[in-house]
């Protein structure tokens, strides 16, 4: 695939049926048309699917979730409007599973635990805030983790998101006091400019929604740094209880 400044951009795919397409995103693709009119994910996928089908006229792929421009991972995509209603209704009954990677500076404060915060998002910014309970249109934040690694200075994290807020694992680790490794949002006391943000999507979980057979589509992050600071087979730790 091309996009638009002329560079191919390689798009794998985990995971196709008639009703169901899941990928790998690519980092620094916007998942949907922005401000940036940079090529975006969902316009990439049509492009190829008309391709690799020879079909004509438009082709239908419904957006059930996003991730940040800068995170990349696995990612399910709706081939059909009745696939794409019945995915975001699991998103709403919080039955779409979503398990992210990340590389935090410092240590949490136990092996496994939750985070749980009232999050406030300022649309004029684009940033997120951790706000008291009860503050006007704050919305409930909800996260497991599990600390799968440590360095003196890092800490290989696996989080399970239970809500989908914007920024979530971003904004609640920065204020757990373990932000994420190259995030200039809600980390550049420690980070550098031009370092690629270390969250990865590993895990999406979905019920099909014609067979409502359990889907699970897995991506590892890619062999670089921050990621390469463990060797593979701890990294293979991300997904292997999954396969």
């Amino acid at each position: 695939m091309s996009r638009a400044d002329g560079q191919d951009v390689r798009i794998p795919i985990l995971y196709e049926d008639n009703h169901l397409l899941g990928i790998v995103k690519p980092v620094n693709v916007p998942t949907q048309e922005d401000a940036s009119g940079d090529a975006d994910l969902v316009s990439l996928l049509k492009e190829d699917i008309k391709i690799r089908y020879n079909k004509p006229g438009n082709v239908f792929v419904g957006l059930v979730h996003r991730l940040d421009r800068p995170v990349g991972g696995a990612m399910v995509f709706a081939k059909t409007s009745k696939a794409a209603s019945r995915l975001s209704e699991t998103v709403r009954s919080r039955k779409f599973r979503k398990v992210y990677a990340a590389v935090v500076h410092g240590k949490l404060p136990a092996p496994t635990g939750s985070l749980k915060d009232f999050l406030l998002k300022d649309a004029k910014t684009n940033t997120v805030s951790v706000v008291k309970p009860g503050t006007t249109g704050a919305k409930e934040a909800l996260l497991d983790y599990e600390v799968i690694a440590e360095t003196d200075r890092y800490s290989l994290v696996k989080v399970e998101l239970h809500t989908g807020r914007s920024h979530q694992i971003r904004v609640q680790m920065s204020h757990a006091g373990c932000p994420l490794y190259g995030d200039q949002k809600y980390g550049n006391g420690v980070n550098k400019p031009g370092q690629q943000i270390a969250l990865w999507s590993v895990i999406v979980g979905v019920p099909h929604p014609v067979t409502k057979e359990e889907i699970v589509l897995a991506s590892l992050p890619p062999a670089e740094h921050p990621w390469n600071l463990w060797p593979e087979a701890t990294l293979n730790a991300l997904t292997d209880k999954e396969s």
